[in-house]
């Protein structure tokens, strides 16, 4: 693996190792870009089966975040942490506290919050050690809600593309995966009018959904072949693939789950069957608005207020698409690319510090 070939390919700023022998403490933080600030995103913990493996990860996600926190509109940059490692194993409150320390070396060019496997707890520990540290328990909280809104916001954009109106009523839409932001976007979409047609792996979350908001429960096979306005998909990614985009009977693809496209040829697959596809880092942003209010000094209603933008910005991939003639999965890396050019030229005004 030639690491500073891997770095050039998408212009990647750094490649932290962080190493600690008396904790076990294996942890990489890559930050891609900040361009628009500091690089925010998550720490995750997995037991990767090579160094490769994580550092390849660690190098993907942070993009990612660049790109997600840009077409918010967000003052942030994109980052990530990898810890490599069984959660089972290798936690412990010293090992948190070590890498908090590495945070803190960064002194503010990096910002870690809660991913796959690291809970509150664990950032509290991380949060002894630095304040580069936000989704702290008592602060900005669960953010599922507040995700939640956003895709619900991002639905009715899409809608009101395809059929002329923000109007729900009588729109039928399938969601997949009723954990805590499906749940959230459920609520939001019966409350508009929406018929729901429901799945998930597990039957309590169903038996809730159906018993509180009336959906039709199918059979986790079946949710790709309901005909619907809508199809939700709100659990695991690379749902949108060559076995299911056949079994679309939707107008709309629009869901929190992040990456739905098993590949980027899936989303020229949806475009080709004339769904409208949104892209998944936009439309369910509102998980790292809900963060961001944290970092200024959190209050909830300033989040929402924030997460209902996803609206427009749903509105301005549609209008790039339409502009440059490509799909909805290139016009929203392409809204990101533009927003971080045009700040770009902003820090080019010299500042005394």
């Amino acid at each position: 693996m030639k690491i500073f070939d891997l770095l050039e390919q998408y212009d990647y700023e750094q490649l932290i190792f962080c190493q600690d022998r008396n904790t076990g403490l294996k942890a990489i933080i890559g930050i891609h870009d900040t361009t628009l600030g500091p690089a925010l995103g998550g720490t995750r913990l997995w037991n990767y089966e090579s160094e490769e493996a994580a550092i390849t990860d660690v190098l993907r996600l942070a993009r990612g975040m660049t790109y997600k926190n840009a077409a918010a509109g967000l003052n942030l940059g994109g980052g990530k942490t990898v810890i490599i490692g069984d959660p089972d194993k290798i936690k412990s409150e010293e090992l948190f506290r070590v890498f908090g320390r590495y945070v803190e070396g960064l002194a503010g060019r990096y910002i870690t919050a809660e991913d796959m496997n690291v809970n509150t707890q664990d950032l509290a520990y991380v949060n002894d050690e630095t304040d580069y540290v936000v989704g702290l328990e008592g602060k900005s909280g669960n953010p599922s809600p507040v995700t939640a809104f956003g895709v619900f916001r991002g639905i009715l954009a899409a809608v009101n593309e395809v059929y002329g109106s923000d109007d729900l009523t009588g729109k039928v839409v399938a969601v997949q995966g009723l954990g805590s932001v499906g749940y959230h976007v459920c609520k939001h979409l019966h409350e508009a009018g929406a018929k729901l047609y429901v799945t998930d792996i597990r039957k309590e979350s169903i038996a809730r959904v159906v018993n509180e908001l009336g959906a039709t429960a199918v059979d986790p096979d079946e949710i790709y072949k309901i005909e619907c306005d809508v199809f939700t998909p709100c659990a695991m990614g690379a749902v949108i693939n060559d076995f299911t985009v056949p079994q679309l009977k939707c107008r709309i693809v629009a869901g929190s789950a992040n990456n739905q496209l098993a590949e980027p040829r899936h989303g020229d697959m949806l475009t080709e069957k004339g769904i409208l596809y949104i892209p998944d880092f936009v439309i369910n942003s509102g998980g790292v608005i809900n963060v961001y209010e944290e970092i200024k000094g959190y209050d909830k209603e300033r989040a929402l207020n924030r997460a209902s933008t996803i609206y427009d910005s749903v509105k301005r991939i549609i209008e790039i698409s339409k502009r440059d003639n490509i799909p909805t999965y290139q016009a929203a890396d392409r809204m990101a690319e533009e927003r971080m050019a045009k700040m770009a030229k902003v820090n080019t005004v010299y500042l005394k510090k």
